[in-house]
Parts: structure tokens; sequence; C-alpha cells
């Protein structure tokens, strides 16, 4: 079903399957698709974001289960406190799954990443649909969940053109200048391949 998505600044996007079918105004797209499915979302329609740091955040840290979180806490555990974990394929398969969670919860739609040796790993990013970008080398910055946080300057995916994969997210800032200021954790929704994949309760 064609599904119109808009911001409270009035701008929209058409989307179509795993597509986005036109981009304009609201008014425009339901003069164009008056039958179509229309999600109306506070703040502003972005481009997704990528995050740059895919490797260290899904491969090289483990996020604990809620159930953990009077034990382990619930921010993703690295070094030291990793070492110290008993972790099998079936463990770093559902850190991964929650690790992406947590990535599209921030308007993550890719993650930037070498080889992904861990086949847990590899097969829960593959069957959550979060695109994988290359990269040469690791990125530097501070791994974070949130893309505005790692101290690198920040990667959208591609532009939101007919035509184009439907991969987006919206975050509840009036502009681009408080979303940079306030960071992805202002995330209400996140789209991927034309599925809502993310939405904030």
């Amino acid at each position: 079903m064609l599904t119109i998505h808009a911001d409270s600044q009035g701008r929209a996007l058409a989307v179509d399957g795993a597509w986005i079918a036109q981009a304009g105004s609201l008014e425009d797209l339901l003069a164009d698709r008056p039958r179509a499915r229309v999600r109306r979302w506070p703040g502003i329609l972005s481009p997704g974001l990528v995050n740059l740091h895919g490797n260290e955040l899904l491969e090289e840290a483990y996020h604990p289960d809620p159930r953990e979180a009077d034990e382990l806490g619930t921010e993703p555990l690295t070094r030291d406190a990793l070492a110290a974990l008993a972790m099998d394929d079936a463990r770093w398969g559902a850190s991964a799954r929650r690790g992406v969670q947590r990535m599209l919860a921030h308007g993550t739609v890719a993650a930037a990443c070498g080889e992904l040796r861990n086949r847990a790993v590899r097969d829960a990013v593959r069957r959550s649909g979060l695109g994988v970008v290359g990269r040469l080398g690791r990125p530097g910055g501070t791994p974070s969940l949130d893309p505005y946080a790692c101290g690198l300057p920040v990667m959208f995916a591609e532009p939101r053109e007919p035509g184009s994969a439907a991969r987006f997210a919206v975050f509840d800032v009036p502009d681009e200048a408080a979303l940079a200021a306030r960071g992805a954790g202002t995330c209400v929704a996140t789209v991927v391949e034309g599925r809502l994949v993310y939405r904030r309760r």
C-alpha cells in the first residue's frame, strides 16, 4: 500500500514498496495520491544516518539484554568488560540484533563496516535490513550509537528522491541545526526499504 510520510514542516515522501515514488509538499502529494495512507510525524524528515563504527558497535561490543540491566547496565560493553563475558554465537547474534535496533532508534539506516568476521553478527545484520557500506580501516572518533556524538562529520544515506530507496528517518526537532545540537536521540521514526522499522512509543 502506498504510504505518505509527512513532517510538521509540511514536507512529505510517498513510499511505494521499497522505493520513494514522490517527494514534495504534503498538499501536493495528497492531491496526486488521494487514497494513500498518511503518517504524520512531529519534527523533520531527514535522510537516514550512516553510523561509521559498524564493526566497533556490532563485533566489538556487547549490547546487554534488558533482563541483564541490573547486572550489566544498559550501555554497550567493550574491552575488559566484554572480555569478562562468556560469548558464544547465540549471544553474539542476540547482541547484534539489539545493537541494530538501537542504531535504528537513532535514525541510522546503514553502518560503515570492514569485513564482518563474526558469522552470527553478519547474519543478524543481513536479516535486519540495515544497510552496510564499505570502509577502509578504522574511522577514528568515538564509537557511539548516536552518530552526532562520535566526534566525526555526520554521514547521511542517499538523497530522498523519486526512484531512490526508501531509507530515511524523522527527528523531533524544528530544523537541521537543532538536530545537530540535540543529536540523533530525537529520532521518532526510521524507515528502511519502505518498512517502518522503528517508531518511538
